[in-house]
């Protein structure tokens, strides 16, 4: 069998191409349905969802590529001739399906891409090139855009190719012509055909069709973030003799191999610290944390749930301490409170006090499982029992008021 296409029939190459592509297709919509639907209560749980989706994603990796090699091929070689030329809209209707399902096959994978790029977290792409693509930055906007148009594009994908089996199945069926025996390489004698041109309609109506479900999906609202609304805790203001001016609380959980960072926007920290003592206790800090304020990539939901920070029930964590400077530094120690669970803590910090002005920085590791989060993830496989902290602040000292 001739590996390039003719007029009359597709050559080995066009339906290797077709039928890998229609593989990883039926095989790649499915997994994503059931993983999808998967809980992730447990340990196990969560490793099977991951694996799924981890297939999903390779499998659709997989699918660009080929379709950009299909595309790359299909525009090298003469297109076999409908064998129905006479009937347009028929013919209408299948070209257009082409273009939609080429598209779909380069526009779905490449969005859930990025849509993967931009997020962190979760289930990896199996390969060793790494999670990340040039110029596409680590962000919720992002991977909401992104998230959306891949869920818009897989649905084109979904109901152009229902349309395309039927269409080959009233080929073989009813009209019982060689369309669907051509694609298979066993096609009956086909009597000579009159190659017909390719206009723009089909091209225009793709992209109208196109047009109209990216539209559809703005009205939905596809293209926002879904994450499910989580109520912050409100802080009350806090006066105390020095004052936060900006900083940031950072944690970095470490999920199937991979580090997820997340930041908690919403914090106070009531601090008093006389920088006159040699050594010794020197002051005091109080830091109110709202809970529901982090966000950690693709896990943010999981994490607000009642297995892990349990928001709802406890929706903020404190931290007492007293301020001990030491010959070589300074240290905090004190009471870390999370979900009603309270343990000591002693924390290293840098503290650079330039006249009225402080920064401080500290670094620290903490076991989850200490304050009950994530008891029901016990395989450090799925979800590392360390949790990294880092910690910056810019604070002021007050105007006195004498």
């Amino acid at each position: 069998m001739a590996l390039t296409n003719t007029t009359l029939r597709y050559g080995s190459v066009t339906r290797g191409f077709h039928w890998l592509t229609a593989l990883l297709v039926l095989t790649l919509i499915p997994v994503a349905i059931i993983a999808e639907e998967l809980p992730y209560e447990t340990s196990e749980q969560l490793a099977r969802k991951a694996w799924l989706f981890s297939l999903h994603k390779t499998l659709g990796i997989t699918v660009f590529f080929v379709a950009l090699l299909r595309i790359v091929w299909a525009i090298s070689q003469p297109k076999p001739a409908p064998l129905h030329a006479d009937r347009k809209f028929e013919t209408l209707l299948a070209e257009t399906a082409h273009w939609l399902l080429y598209g779909s096959l380069v526009l779905s994978p490449l969005s859930g891409w990025i849509h993967h790029a931009s997020t962190s977290g979760f289930a990896p792409i199996w390969w060793p090139f790494g999670q990340s693509l040039p110029l596409v930055p680590k962000s919720e906007y992002v991977a909401a855009v992104t998230g959306g148009l891949h869920w818009v594009f897989g649905v084109v994908m979904i109901f152009t190719l229902l349309a395309h089996i039927a269409g080959a199945l009233k080929h073989h069926l009813i009209d019982k012509d060689a369309t669907l025996r051509r694609m298979l390489g066993r096609p009956a004698d086909i009597p000579a055909l009159i190659p017909t041109s390719h206009g723009a309609a089909p091209i225009l109506c793709a992209i109208t069709i196109w047009a109209g479900t990216l539209a559809m999906g703005s009205v939905l609202s596809v293209y926002s973030e879904e994450s499910e609304t989580v109520a912050s805790a409100s802080l009350e203001d806090v006066v105390s003799e020095w004052t936060v001016q900006n900083g940031e609380i950072a944690i970095t959980v470490t999920q199937f191999g991979s580090e997820v960072t997340g930041r908690f926007a919403d914090w106070t920290a009531s601090i008093d610290y006389d920088d006159n003592v040699m050594t010794g206790p020197a002051g005091s800090v109080a830091a109110v944390i709202s809970i529901g304020s982090l966000t950690l990539g693709s896990v943010t939901d999981q994490a607000m749930g009642p297995d892990f920070f349990d928001t709802s029930t406890y929706p903020t964590a404190t931290y007492t301490a007293d301020l001990i400077k030491g010959v070589d530094g300074f240290t905090a120690e004190g009471m870390l409170t999370i979900k009603d669970q309270s343990a000591p803590l002693s924390m290293p910090f840098s503290l650079l006090i330039e006249g009225d002005s402080a920064q401080m920085l500290a670094s620290l590791t903490l076991d989850r499982r200490t304050f009950g989060i994530g008891d029901n993830m016990d395989d450090e496989s799925s979800l590392a029992f360390d949790v990294g902290v880092d910690i910056t602040l810019v604070a002021t000292r007050a105007e006195s008021s004498d």
